[in-house]
């Protein structure tokens, strides 16, 4: 059954959200360097497993599940995440092995085996990382900054996480492909956002805080984007305003960065909405026509019939 399948698709990708907040966590935390790089490198696969497990979830007639899966509360050690980071793959490859046995469908089955054979892979590389990061003598560098530097920073950083998501699930629901692609790619812009915002959280001494507000939703495409072209106008006017009272050079010049993409992704989903009133309107134009054909049809065979009727009562 379609429904039984999408539940446990969404399982997996719920599991592969939990993931990558999981392991952008770590990575950020240990600021720029090989293993900060291996790690989002990772992240950044799972994120290719989202995508591929939501793209069948709406082939199959589902909505993707944007709920965030499982994830270990850190500790002090880095090695100890490192392990975290094993257990995370193991569950997962328990998960998939489940539902490869449970999906009878080739062309799914065909897809989970694919993504199981990556997080094998994961699980031996954050095994290694466990021994590399004890020799290293890594330190988590994030520290407990708590200023107006950093509630802005943290405030970008949620609004950021919120919008990928949002972005990717409007992309989902999108009919047309060039929308989807579209929304995609200003997702991965987003991404890059929070980035850098993470980043510049940790050389302050910051302490980065994933966690997203309520994502919007609708059946209906043009709301979405109409709630995609304010979000990013509201915020662009709260990316200018933050950078205008900050001293710090490099800051300011990052989200006066930000802000310019913000400002281009409103412009931008502002002509997508217009080829979607456009196509819709163009829909609607062409059923029309077909209805009065139809009214005009039957009017012709009901006079035909009284002809006929008038006719028959004559002879």
């Amino acid at each position: 059954m379609p429904k039984d399948i999408i539940g446990l698709l969404n399982k997996d990708l719920e599991g592969e959200h939990g993931a990558i907040i999981q392991y952008l966590n770590h990575a950020y935390a240990m600021g720029e360097g090989e293993v900060a790089c291996e790690i989002e490198a990772i992240a950044r696969e799972e994120m290719r497993h989202l995508d591929w497990l939501a793209e069948i979830i709406v082939e199959l007639g589902g909505t993707p599940s944007f709920r965030r899966g499982k994830m270990r509360k850190p500790g002090k050690l880095i090695p100890g995440w490192m392990k975290d980071n094993v257990l995370a793959e193991e569950d997962a490859i328990a998960m998939y092995k489940q539902h490869i046995e449970a999906i009878s469908n080739p062309k799914i089955k065909r897809l989970l085996r694919r993504i199981l054979s990556d997080e094998v892979a994961h699980r031996g590389k954050f095994a290694h990382l466990v021994d590399k990061v004890k020799r290293e003598d890594m330190k988590d560098l994030r520290g407990d900054k708590k200023d107006k530097v950093a509630d802005t920073l943290n405030w970008g950083i949620e609004h950021e996480y919120t919008v990928i998501i949002q972005y990717l699930l409007h992309s989902y629901m999108a009919g047309n492909e060039d929308t989807k692609n579209e929304m995609q790619d200003q997702a991965i812009n987003e991404m890059q956002h929070m980035g850098w915002l993470a980043e510049e959280m940790v050389s302050g001494k910051g302490s980065p805080r994933l966690e997203h507000s309520q994502v919007f939703k609708s059946s209906n495409m043009a709301n979405n984007l109409k709630a995609d072209i304010e979000i990013e106008k509201e915020v662009a006017t709260e990316y200018g305003r933050a950078a205008r009272e900050l001293k710090d050079t490099g800051l300011k010049e990052l989200l006066l960065r930000i802000k310019g993409h913000e400002d281009y992704h409103a412009a931008l989903f502002g002509d997508l909405l217009k080829e979607e009133t456009k196509a819709k309107s163009k829909q609607e134009s062409k059923a029309k026509p077909k209805k009065e054909t139809k009214a005009k049809s039957k009017k012709e065979t009901k006079a035909k019939s009284k002809k006929e009727t008038k006719a028959k009562k004559k002879k």
